[in-house]
């Protein structure tokens, strides 16, 4: 099954206290720069939905990365994966991976492991130690359903209209649940 991957980094993190995508992690990186190298190890085609005006090399993301713009971002996270969905439309894959920028720390195997387990009418969620965590998989035929989300709760409605469709993967990753709200979190 081909996957794109969507990492959604277009927010304004206002609980951080500043702009958590460039804080940088042990090796001086920033925080979204981990999250879209892990989306690489385990996809081909990654892109990073971003605030206007903003650019990948401002937070040290691979030149290969595409951009997508989310003009209605500071409306709330639905805009953003509607944008993201939007950018799709080239793409031959029949699923989308969306990922959150906060996440550094999802291992690659066991993004590869989520993306066998979809298909085109299947939304696969992963959980681990009893708790659903990220990221979600989208089959493609929820994509224009995405590409039409708006306000601030995301594809939490696409998941309740079609929980029939559905798949949860246990997963041994404690990575699926951990994000960085809080500068601690970055703390060792």
């Amino acid at each position: 099954m081909s996957v794109v991957a969507l990492v959604l980094a277009a927010g304004s993190a206002r609980r951080f206290g500043a702009d958590k995508r460039r804080a940088a992690l042990s090796d001086g990186r920033s925080l979204l720069a981990h999250s879209v190298e892990r989306a690489w190890a385990a996809f081909d085609d990654v892109r990073v939905v971003l605030r206007e005006g903003e650019r990948g090399e401002d937070f040290g993301l691979p030149a290969a990365c595409r951009i997508v713009v989310s003009p209605l971002a500071a409306a709330g996270m639905g805009h953003s994966l509607a944008a993201g969905a939007g950018s799709l439309l080239d793409s031959q894959a029949q699923a989308v991976a969306i990922l959150l920028g906060d996440m550094p720390w999802i291992e690659p195997a066991t993004l590869l492991r989520l993306a066998e387990a979809v298909t085109a009418s299947t939304i696969v969620l992963p959980r681990h130690a009893g708790q659903q965590g990220h990221p979600v998989i989208f089959g493609r035929d929820f994509w224009p359903t995405l590409g039409r989300l708006s306000g601030d709760e995301g594809a939490r409605a696409v998941l309740r209209a079609h929980q029939g469709c559905c798949v949860v993967v246990e997963v041994d990753d404690a990575g699926v649940l951990l994000d960085v709200d809080m500068p601690q979190a970055l703390q060792d």
